[in-house]
């Protein structure tokens, strides 16, 4: 017997494309795909269906699809693969008519990323309060989103692991490493030891430093959520952290979709 889901968001990351199947407001499931800057439409659609179908899910039950993108070259891809596979007409943040729910306070608006403005929407409407979002992603993010639902702006870094890769790239002995555990202590005895200590713990410092200025900047006090493929290993090493949510954007991405189904109803 097939489960039914009623919407299917999906988040199109620079590095992998992450895609949630809700019940209601229920994440029941979630899975990540490597993101292929040249997937057709035909190749992310039978993807979809058949992480459905991994799931025993009915698609047909499906009565909507809301997607986030970063990569312009797959937005066409992605929103053919909704109509054609999952017979549904996908609705993009950014699109023209659809509404954010926070008023987007960037001195250039249009120069902000869907997952940023997601993930502002997600935290005002989930925790009601002034808050910064860090996503560790390929990128790491930092909004700063007011009480009112204003979204402020942020800072941009490179990720832990795009920096791991660029060392290992840009140099000729130091080997591309993991984090699988956290380094135990900061005195690396080995060049393996050494790398995952400064990228970790040199990392949890730029984190920590940029979040003082933040908050500093934006007066009160912001509570502090982490979200991103990363948050469960580097979030609990962060000082202050009020939650670690690494569903933040999809839950995002259903409230934007609830929005707008809500707006049309209207």
């Amino acid at each position: 017997m097939t489960n039914k889901v009623m919407l299917l968001a999906i988040d199109i990351g620079n590095t992998h494309i992450t895609i949630g199947a809700f019940s209601g407001d229920r994440l029941a499931h979630t899975w990540r795909l490597k993101t292929d800057r040249h997937y057709t439409s035909d190749e992310l659609g039978i993807h979809f269906l058949n992480l459905l179908a991994s799931r025993m899910l009915d698609a047909s039950a499906l009565t909507g699809v809301a997607i986030a993108s970063v990569v312009p070259s797959l937005d066409q891809p992605a929103r053919q693969a909704s109509r054609t596979y999952l017979r549904q007409t996908p609705i993009l943040v950014g699109d023209p008519g659809t509404q954010l729910g926070v008023r987007n306070r960037y001195k250039k608006p249009e120069e902000v990323g869907a997952d940023r403005l997601v993930n502002a929407l997600a935290v005002f409407r989930m925790y009601k309060r002034a808050a910064i979002v860090v996503d560790f992603g390929t990128a790491t993010t930092f909004d700063c989103v007011s009480a009112l639902g204003e979204y402020l702006g942020g800072a941009i870094c490179p990720g832990i692991e795009l920096a791991g890769e660029a060392l290992a790239t840009r140099t000729a002995k130091l080997p591309r490493i993991t984090f699988e555990e956290v380094p135990s202590r900061a005195l690396g005895q080995t060049t393996k030891e050494s790398l995952q200590s400064g990228l970790f713990w040199g990392y949890i410092g730029l984190v920590d430093g940029l979040l003082r200025r933040l908050k500093a900047e934006m007066k009160g006090s912001p509570v502090l959520i982490v979200t991103g493929g990363l948050a469960p290993v580097i979030g609990p090493h962060i000082r202050g952290v009020y939650r670690i949510a690494p569903d933040l954007t999809l839950h995002g991405l259903r409230l934007f979709w609830q929005q707008n189904q809500s707006r049309e109803a209207a």
